[in-house]
């Protein structure tokens, strides 16, 4: 049973999507972070790289977008042959100042800006159109009529155009199609017009993204129901999929929170996740990789140690695609199975996780187990996981998870009153915490006799430890200034 659950009343729109009563995708979109793949620019040239082979483009937005020589429309449309077109650099297409129409292809992540392609796409229900793709496409869903509809999109399409038929195509006939294609030219010729008025670089067309997710999860349900809190978006979803049985919700308690959705996205964001027999796995996300490491944890077995083994990572494999999938967790995935000697039952993992992966509509490659055992996979990223959406970076450990001990803080104060050793001052005030004051305290006399002068304490509360050498001065001064501060 496949249930759609739409939150779209607010101002962060969210939706799940739930199979067998397993949410297998939650998809957020917020103002602030919302995704600028698709999106439209006019754009300027800033920097070419011979030696990538791309081009750096002003879009107006915070960082500069990444454009390489292969989707630049020119290097596309070049007459020249492929082989004498890929001999050339990407300075022979494309100069520092020139202006572009863009689009994103993958969102800003991390210190990187936007990958951006010069071939246009303009969606419509049953037609993708390129004006300067060249090609024509079929989706990989249709399997009968591919042939011809490659055959009809060619005589469509002029020289320097190019078509990617959808799913839906099969349902409608030339005419619709014909027509369509006419208005997706005239919504194109719209957009260069309004190009042409532009001064600097600026987004021209920003694709409603929450809406058509939506609307493409609903072409995908084939039988269903659907719950939403908006009417206009009930609407929609009723007009384009009949078949589902549509729910306007509009009780106070948000929809999230019936429908149990808010409960998978705090289990979604914790690190470690359980498996039913006990097991457990550990997720460390980094800007460079994801790792995941796989754990016995309580599970046992009831029979040889590597059954155990072989079950626990069997069931582990089933619940890492999932949660790949519901994190949208992108990029390269290292998982560190437990040790199986037998090359059979790393087949047998492999085999499973890759019919997992099946079952998900973002690209993900299986490379295979490496010498030390670790399988590693990639997993197309197109924009923020679920954990950079909804998360921050602890500003005390700045992500690492870890902070200076206060033991480390102790002895870092000890060396530098060490440096003070002998001088004229007759007592010092030291702001700190209370663990690191802890630290010190046995060890306060001796340190005392080093230093020749009296150490006296302010204590302050702090999610990290610290301390701040505050006044050096005479033995009532100081004192009194530490009283004051308790």
């Amino acid at each position: 049973m496949e249930k759609l659950i739409v939150n779209a009343n607010s101002r962060e729109k969210r939706f799940a999507f739930v199979r067998n009563d397993t949410v297998e995708e939650i998809i957020f979109d917020r103002p602030e972070q919302r995704s600028l793949v698709g999106n439209i620019y006019y754009g300027t040239v800033t920097k070419v790289l011979p030696g990538m082979n791309a081009a750096f483009i002003d879009i107006g937005e915070e960082k500069n977008a990444y454009l390489h020589r292969d989707v630049l429309a020119s290097y596309v449309l070049s007459p020249e042959r492929s082989i004498e077109k890929e001999k050339k650099g990407v300075s022979s297409f494309v100069h520092q100042g020139e202006k572009l129409l863009v689009q994103v292809d993958k969102d800003a992540t991390g210190v990187k800006g936007a990958r951006v392609t010069g071939i246009i796409e303009i969606s419509g229900d049953n037609l993708i159109y390129m004006p300067q793709g060249r090609y024509v496409a079929v989706s990989k869903k249709i399997v009968d009529e591919k042939d011809a509809l490659r055959s009809f999109g060619m005589k469509l399409k002029s020289e320097e155009e190019g078509l990617i038929f959808r799913t839906s195509s099969t349902s409608a006939t030339q005419e619709e199609m014909e027509h369509e294609l006419s208005t997706l030219r005239t919504q194109y010729a719209e957009l260069m017009v309004k190009a042409a008025s532009f001064k600097k670089p600026g987004i021209l067309y920003q694709k409603d993204t929450f809406t058509e997710l939506v609307l493409e999860s609903v072409m995908n349900m084939s039988l269903g129901e659907v719950f939403v809190d908006d009417l206009s978006l009930k609407q929609q979803i009723q007009s384009r999929n009949p078949n589902l049985n549509v729910t306007y919700y509009n009780g106070k308690e948000n929809i999230f929170t019936v429908h149990r959705i808010e409960h998978e996205i705090a289990k979604a964001l914790k690190r470690i996740v359980w498996l039913d027999n006990g097991a457990y796995l550990i997720f460390d996300e980094t800007e460079a990789l994801t790792i995941i490491d796989v754990n016995t944890g309580k599970f046992s077995g009831k029979n040889d140690y590597q059954d155990t083994v072989v079950k626990t990572n069997s069931l582990a494999a089933i619940e890492i695609a999932h949660q790949l999938k519901l994190r949208d967790i992108g990029g390269i995935v290292l998982i560190d199975f437990i040790d199986m000697k037998n090359e059979k039952d790393k087949r047998y993992i492999q085999e499973t996780i890759e019919k997992e992966f099946q079952k998900d509509k973002t690209r993900t490659k299986i490379i295979g187990f490496t010498a030390l055992g670790i399988l590693q996979l990639t997993r197309k990223k197109t924009k923020v996981s679920l954990s950079e959406a909804l998360q921050v970076k602890c500003p005390v450990c700045n992500g690492t998870g870890k902070i200076v001990s206060a033991e480390t803080i102790a002895f870092r104060l000890e060396r530098e009153l060490l440096e003070h050793q002998n001088s004229d001052s007759e007592a010092v005030l030291v702001e700190t915490t209370q663990a690191v004051n802890d630290e010190l305290a046995p060890h306060l006399g001796m340190l005392e006799e080093w230093l020749k002068f009296k150490v006296y304490f302010s204590i302050r509360p702090s999610a990290h430890h610290y301390y701040v050498i505050k006044q050096f001065g005479n033995h009532d001064e100081i004192e009194q200034k530490a009283g004051e501060s308790y």
